[in-house]
């Protein structure tokens, strides 16, 4: 039996919309009264999110100074993960069908993410996803942890997650960022990265995860590719 780990944000979920949103809004809080600014396009600046241009950066391109560039980021960092704007993220294409496809293979899905468990359960209600992962078979942070940065935490979970796990003949990870990659090469597992979420191939390539793909139906066709050949 095979055992999928895998992120919620970028595998399953499209998060374009609410940041790009979330973007707006901090432009709109910070912008000097009569103020002209030069608005990204969503394109212009999902391009930069994927590159990891800073927030302060992503600010100053739309033209803000230095002050507010500062205010911008900080703003941005307490908003984009709050539940009015959670709800403009929706399943990405494909994803759905994706984890229908892995659940009748018989695969056993876990998702892990840095989602608080608020943030995760909202999102599992309004597109019915819980269905796919049973209760314990989710892995997020609770609504009081204590963030330190996404590489440590997503490490810490897996290592929670893989001691709590029944053992499996073979588990893989399919996640969207450096630290799902680190993560699972901490833990000596496969991963696969895919380039439907928030890195582009030349921010994952650095980390040298086993694959890199379009998106979460092209990792499923991975692994059972290498499971046809690896599992008896």
């Amino acid at each position: 039996m095979l055992r999928i780990i895998t992120d919620f944000d970028g595998p399953i979920m499209d998060v374009s919309e609410r940041y790009y949103r979330v973007y707006h809004f901090c432009l709109d809080q910070v912008q000097y009264p009569g103020q002209s600014l030069h608005r990204l396009t969503k394109a212009e600046f999902w391009q930069l999110k994927r590159s990891q241009v800073p927030e302060r950066e992503i600010g100053k391109q739309s033209g803000l100074d230095e002050p507010q560039a500062k205010e911008f980021a900080l703003l941005r960092r307490h908003t984009v993960h709050t539940l009015p704007y959670l709800i403009y993220d929706k399943p990405l294409p494909g994803a759905i069908d994706a984890l229908e496809r892995m659940t009748e293979l018989g695969f056993e899905l876990v998702t892990m993410t840095m989602r608080r468990t608020r943030e995760l359960n909202a999102a599992l209600d309004q597109y019915n996803l819980g269905r796919f992962f049973h209760i314990d078979r989710r892995y997020c942070l609770d609504n009081d942890h204590a963030k330190t940065s996404d590489i440590e935490d997503k490490t810490w979970l897996m290592g929670t997650a893989l001691a709590a796990l029944p053992p499996i003949a073979q588990t893989w990870m399919i996640g969207d960022t450096e630290a799902d990659i680190l993560a699972a090469k901490a833990h000596e597992i496969p991963v696969i990265a895919v380039l439907s979420g928030i890195r582009n191939r030349d921010r994952l390539q650095p980390h040298q995860p086993d694959w890199i793909v379009a998106n979460l139906s092209e990792a499923v066709d991975i692994v059972i590719q290498q499971s046809v050949v690896t599992i008896p």
